[in-house]
């Protein structure tokens, strides 16, 4: 990512397709401003959704917003969403996933789908990797009790180890636990 990737950075993973008048765009948007205000710059995918609803919140909390977007895999959209800052596009799915896990502190996933799942599993994948190296692995948060049954059957499935994975039900907590565990 563009610009000085130090131990400020947190990114949040989410579904593209929340609206804004849903109860989910605005708990991201206040997401997005409990990181600012703590002091976080805020990374994500950069387009619609939860996406845009955590960046307008760091921004509209004086935050700075980088976007890891894909123009070549989704044409259709048109660039970052309005509240980026920086816009750090890149040319595969894995190179975007990977600028987003690989240059931040902590990752907090919201409500997704498929993409969002992919993000979480990279970013597991991550820690894990972290602990095989005796490093602290990075904290990774997930918001909502769809979360914690995934990611159980997974751990169960694959002898994944689940205790690297931190599950709260609100943003507020997701931010607290990046707070205290990450700095």
């Amino acid at each position: 990512m563009p610009g000085d990737m130090s131990a400020d950075v947190v990114a949040v993973f989410g579904s593209s397709q929340t609206q804004p008048d849903e109860p989910d765009y605005v708990q991201a948007m206040r997401c997005g401003q409990l990181l600012a205000q703590a002091g976080f710059r805020v990374a994500t995918g950069g387009y619609a959704g939860l996406m845009e609803a955590v960046s307008r919140g760091a921004a509209g909390a004086g935050g700075t917003v980088i976007a890891a977007t894909a123009p070549d895999l989704f044409p259709m959209r048109s660039g970052a969403n309005e509240w980026a800052h920086i816009e750090s596009p890149q040319p595969t799915l894995s190179l975007r996933i990977g600028q987003l896990v690989d240059h931040s502190v902590a990752t907090i996933s919201l409500p997704g789908s498929i993409g969002t799942l992919t993000e979480l599993m990279v970013a597991w994948n991550a820690s894990h990797v972290e602990t095989l190296g005796n490093r602290r692995p990075r904290p990774v948060i997930t918001v909502g009790d769809r979360w914690i049954r995934l990611i159980g059957l997974i751990a169960d499935e694959v002898n994944g180890m689940a205790e690297l994975i931190t599950h709260v039900a609100t943003v507020d907590a997701a931010v607290a636990a990046v707070v205290a565990n990450s700095r």
